[in-house]
Parts: structure tokens; C-alpha cells; sequence
């Protein structure tokens, strides 16, 4: 670190000092690509990740590769370090393992209790040993406070180890197929008490299994069958899910999806965090694996979403967002120590940042990206994914005349691109932002098709979106008046409850929504949504650079 970098750091952790305290949830956070763990772990009989010891060298799965004593059995690998690769796997052997399946394995933070599940039918059970030396000894069944005529597996432990959360099928008070449910036991001499369904914020009539707590116990990572489409959202038949609490005593909120870097139209299941908090480990059957019934194992990096603003570049825009956080429980920059934070904007935080100081980085929290640098063709490339925009009309491409690289002229009279769809409003939250020149007034920037106008020009050419809760609410309209021949970047942020406008990275309006009215049509860019009917939405401009991200962007 630079003599002028660090001189500026010591004056903001001076400066953010004085700023008072406030409230939110906790960090945003997204992953990078999973890779396959690769031969040693992974076989064509099928493997299955179920949890790893707290100093991180020991992993826990389950499989049917040869070796086993019979169905599905638990399996451990070991490393040294959390540097070095996993070794040859280990069969827990008996008594652990049987002739029937013994899987789903949860292991306590000191080492010494193993929860696992046995049968087909399934029970909870519990192994221990006295030290990490040692073997595992005979297996207890959890009796039937917590074990029912039903099927209970999948069992998760607490790190001070007074919770115990677990998947029930058709256990009576439940919801569907699948519920998650927990036991609590007040301290680790005491019984476990009768279990707690988490209720309709989590679990749905679909089936909600595989819960995981992190260390701090305010977030569970769980499993959710999407074949209902129950719950808006999903990427496939078999999703990966968080809830957050704001303390071990508050309720679940509702359930965010993991998002298509992780999850895929194939099972994806079993989510875990490694004991640093910078992996989440799961099981996959998706394409390109070793085969066999449930997949493989695969791990995805968590990475601290550091560009608070969305401008590529981490530089005193984004500085300035943290100081005016300092102290703070905010969600959008507390990213240390782990990559979800601690509830407190403070020096981990800023550190993190300092990292990241003055470089360029690519956002992966990008949904689509269409840069509009082409020279010539009839498509505009989504640089981050699949959403192509076919170029319909004669508009021309303006390789020197754009604001960020080139950009695409519309003639305001049949021109406008095509996408594939990208996103539903109602599922999530999002935001979107443009670069534009010209237009006029009732023109559109990006609508969706049999949805609304996200972006456009009111009659009088200010900035305005028709997205809204329902059709009885009213259109967000702001007093930005935008036509003319100079460069605007224009903008729309969703956050599950305000809705918000933005012209040059200001805020000209907002309000607040109880929900966004749902389309999975495609987008459009430079038309309205209903192109037979409303021909003067042609945009008759230039536009540049259309980012749409899967979190909220402060510009």
C-alpha cells in the first residue's frame, strides 16, 4: 500500500468516526463461478456434500462409490492446511455405517458430535467422540421427541450447539412435503425440546430441506424443490435459498434465491459455507460432472460485492458510502470479517475496501450487459450473459459517437431491440440503468413486453416508470426534464420497497411500493411494451451502455 493510500485511509477511519450509528441486516455479497472438486472426491456412483469440521480440515459427505458398507455411506477427507488439497477419502466404517443409507452428516463446532441420518425411512442420529483423534463411536438415535413415524433428516447444528435444524417429510403441523423445522435444548446437558416448524415465511406446499447455519447462526442456507414454482424466483428443479435473521432471537426472513452463478436448471442442492466464510460448498447435477445419482460436489468462491456504485472502479464515490455508514448496521457495505459482515461498518470493512483501492472491477452481480459497442450487425451482445438484443428497424451503430464506446441510433419510427427474457420485477429486487441522448416526449428508453415501461418520457419529457404494484397505484414521474442533445445516464432501483429514479446519479424520485406486478416477458430497448399499439414510444436518440444488475446500485 501506497504512502498516499495509506494516509488516506488513517484520515476516513478519523472521519467516519464521527459519524452516528444506524440500522439494517446484513452484507451483499455475491459468487464466482463453481468449479468440480474433481476425481479425488467426486466418483460416477454419485456424491453428496454435507458439511465441514470448524478449522476446515475435515469434509464430510456422502456417497455410493465402491469401499462402502452398503447404500449410501459417510465418507471423510482430510487436509492439512486449509491451503492444501483434500486427500484420499476415508469411510467412517461401523459402527457409523451400516447397510442401509447413512447420510446427511452435521458435525458440532469442537469436533466431537456427528448428526447424520439412517434409512430410508429415516431418523436422526448421533455419533461422538471424545477427541478429534479418536473414531467415531456407536450412534444414538435422537429418540422420539424429535424423530416421528415420518422422515426426519438433514440435521444442522448450531455453533454454541442449543439448536438443532432439521427437514421433516409429512410431519404433522407442516406446510408441504418437505418443512424445516428446529429443536432447541437450553444448555448442552439438557434434552431437546419439541421441535418449532419455521413456518409459512420459510416453508412452503414445495418442499424446503437441507438447512445450514452460518457461524454467527443469522443466516440458513436450505434447499428448495421448484417443480410447484411456489415461491417467485428459481433457477431450476432443485434451488439453493437464504433466509437472514437480525439475532438469534428475531424471526426468518423471506427467503432470497441464490441466483443462476450457483443455481441451474439442474438439481443444485445442499448448500454450505466453509468455516472462513469465502466458500460455499454444495452438490450439483449439472452437466459436466462425474456422474451418478445427486452429482457431484462443487465449491463457489463469496466474494464482497466492493463497487458500491456500479461504476467499475472502487475510488472515493465508494469511500464516501462507507464513512457515511460508519458504525452503522448497513447491509450494502459491511463486508468484513466474512463477506456478510458483522452488523457494524468499522475498519474490517474499510480494509476490505482499501484492498480493491483505485482498481478497475467487473460487477458480478451484472443480470445483462449490453454495451452498444458494435460496429455493424444486427445484434447487441450481453457481455454477461444470454440476452442478446436483436436490432429490429435500420438503426445505426455509432462505433465513435457514444458516451461509454460506441452507442446505436434510433430513428424514433420502427427501430428498437429485442432481448430474451431476463427478469420478473415481482421476484426480486433490481436495478437498471441506461446512458441516453434525444428522445421525446411518451418515448421509451426499456419496457418489457405484457409488462411495463421501466424507463421513458412523460408528456412533458420528464423521466418516469409505469412499474408499479398494481394498476390502481400511480405512475413514479419526476420533474427531470431530459431531451435535448447532451448525455444522461438514467436509472431505476428496486429494492422490495421503494421504488426510485435517477438522472446523472441523482435521485429525482421515489416512493414506496408493496410489490412490483409481475411479467416474464422480454425486454425491450428503445420501445414500449405494447409496439402495435403505442407507436409514438419509438425512441428517436441515441442509446448507450444498459446495465441491469440483481442488487440494488447506489450511483
Amino acid at each position: 500500500m501506497s504512502h498516499e493510500t495509506s494516509s488516506i485511509r488513517r484520515l476516513i477511519i478519523v472521519l467516519a468516526l464521527l459519524i452516528s450509528t444506524g440500522e439494517n441486516a446484513n452484507a451483499d455479497f455475491t459468487f464466482g463461478r463453481p468449479t468440480n472438486l474433481g476425481p479425488t472426491i467426486n466418483t460416477s456412483s454419485g456424491d453428496a456434500f454435507d458439511c465441514f469440521s470448524a478449522d476446515g480440515l475435515e469434509m464430510y459427505f456422502d456417497s455410493g462409490r465402491p469401499g462402502g458398507r452398503g447404500g449410501f455411506d459417510l465418507w471423510v477427507a482430510r487436509r492439512p492446511t486449509t491451503d492444501d488439497d483434500w486427500g484420499a477419502p476415508e469411510n467412517l466404517g461401523s459402527p457409523v455405517n451400516t447397510g442401509d443409507h447413512d447420510v446427511y452428516a452435521n458435525i458440532s463446532a469442537d469436533g466431537l458430535e456427528l448428526y447424520f441420518s439412517r434409512g430410508e425411512r429415516g431418523d436422526i442420529w448421533l455419533t461422538t467422540r471424545a477427541t478429534t483423534d479418536d473414531d467415531w463411536g456407536n450412534p444414538v438415535n435422537l429418540g422420539p421427541v424429535v424423530n416421528t413415524s415420518g422422515r426426519e433428516h438433514s440435521p444442522a447444528i448450531s455453533t454454541d450447539g442449543l439448536e438443532l435444524y432439521f427437514t421433516a417429510r409429512n410431519r404433522a403441523g407442516g406446510y408441504g412435503s418437505d418443512d424445516i423445522w428446529v429443536t432447541r435444548r437450553a444448555t448442552k446437558n439438557d434434552p431437546w425440546e419439541s421441535p418449532v416448524n419455521l413456518g409459512a415465511v420459510v416453508n412452503t406446499s414445495a418442499s424446503e430441506a437441507a438447512p445450514s447455519l452460518t457461524a454467527d447462526g443469522l443466516m440458513l442456507f436450505f434447499s428448495e424443490d421448484k417443480g410447484q414454482r411456489l415461491r417467485p424466483g428459481g433457477d431450476g428443479g432443485l434451488d439453493m435459498w437464504l433466509t437472514r435473521r437480525a439475532s438469534v432471537s428475531e424471526p426468518w426472513e423471506t427467503p432470497v434465491n441464490l441466483g443462476p452463478i450457483v443455481n441451474t436448471a439442474s438439481l443444485d442442492a445442499g448448500p454450505r459455507i466453509s468455516p472462513d466464510g469465502f466458500t460455499l460448498q454444495f452438490t450439483s447435477e449439472r452437466p459436466g460432472g462425474f456422474g451418478g445419482v445427486w452429482g457431484d460436489i462443487y465449491q463457489a468462491p463469496i466474494i464482497p460485492v466492493v463497487d458500491f456504485t456500479g461504476d467499475y472502479k472502487i475510488d472515493i464515490e465508494d469511500l464516501i458510502l462507507l464513512i457515511e455508514h460508519w458504525g452503522q448496521n448497513e447491509r450494502s457495505v459491511d463486508m468484513a470479517p466474512m463477506p456478510w459482515g458483522d452488523g457494524v461498518v468499522d475498519a474490517q470493512d474499510l480494509e476490505v475496501l482499501m484492498r480493491y483501492w483505485g482498481k478497475a472491477v467487473d460487477d458480478p452481480r451484472f443480470l445483462a450487459h449490453w454495451k452498444m459497442d458494435e460496429i455493424d450487425g444486427d445484434v447487441a451482445y450481453d457481455s454477461v450473459g444470454k440476452s442478446d438484443a436483436v436490432v429490429i428497424g435500420d438503426a445505426v451503430w455509432q462505433p465513435e459517437g457514444g458516451q461509454v464506446g460506441g452507442a446505436l441510433q434510433l430513428d424514433g419510427i420502427d427501430d428498437y431491440l429485442n432481448t430474451l427474457f431476463v427478469l420478473n420485477p415481482a421476484d426480486t429486487v433490481f436495478s437498471v440503468f441506461a446512458w441516453i441522448k434525444g428522445g421525446g416526449p411518451g418515448q421509451v428508453i426499456l419496457s418489457q413486453s405484457g409488462g411495463a415501461n421501466w424507463l421513458m418520457l412523460d408528456a412533458q419529457g420528464f423521466l418516469k416508470t409505469t412499474l408499479k404494484g398494481s394498476r390502481r397505484e400511480k405512475d413514479l414521474t419526476s420533474a427531470a426534464a431530459i431531451m435535448g442533445d447532451s448525455w444522461h445516464r438514467v436509472g431505476f432501483t428496486w429494492d422490495g420497497n421503494d421504488r426510485v429514479l435517477y438522472v446523472d446519479d441523482n435521485e429525482v424520485a421515489r416512493d414506496t411500493q408493496g410489490g412490483l406486478q409481475g411479467s416474464r416477458g422480454d425486454l425491450t430497448i428503445g420501445a414500449g411494451n405494447n409496439l402495435d399499439l403505442d407507436p409514438g414510444a419509438f425512441w428517436s436518440g441515441l442509446i448507450d451502455d444498459v446495465r441491469l444488475y440483481d442488487r440494488v446500485v447506489t450511483p
